[in-house]
């Protein structure tokens, strides 16, 4: 069983910066992708930003280009996101998110973490 455990998120001035953390645990054969979707009130799920484990490429949305930036962490199956520059309209619930397989002949699975606030506000 796969788990994500994300950390960080709370309340910010706009201009502040913020870092979430996810972790990964249980059995994990590989990794594909892990990386953060966002969703704010009366909105669809986005995918802020997502790393490729296999080759270290990343995406981000186009809203967050320059201001976040996302990291592989210290610890195997860890993700970083910094965010920089927060503005009001990055808040949401942030979700970490994972695209892995369990068993080397599993299927590719995502997996979510439970979701950490974000809030930007004066």
């Amino acid at each position: 069983q796969v788990q994500l455990v994300e950390s960080g998120g709370g309340l910010v001035q706009p201009g502040g910066s913020l870092r979430l953390s996810c972790s990964a645990s249980g059995t994990i054969f590989s990794t594909k992708y892990m990386g953060w979707y966002r969703q704010a009130p009366g909105k669809q799920r986005e995918l802020v930003a997502r790393l490729d484990a296999w080759d270290d490429s990343v995406k981000y949305t186009e809203s967050v280009k320059g201001r976040f930036t996302i990291s592989r962490g210290v610890a195997v199956n860890t993700v970083n996101l910094e965010m920089d520059d927060l503005k009001p309209e990055d808040t949401a619930v942030y979700y970490c998110y994972g695209a892995l397989r369990a068993t080397e002949f599993g299927e590719l699975s995502d997996y979510w973490g439970q979701g950490t606030q974000v809030t930007v506000s004066s």
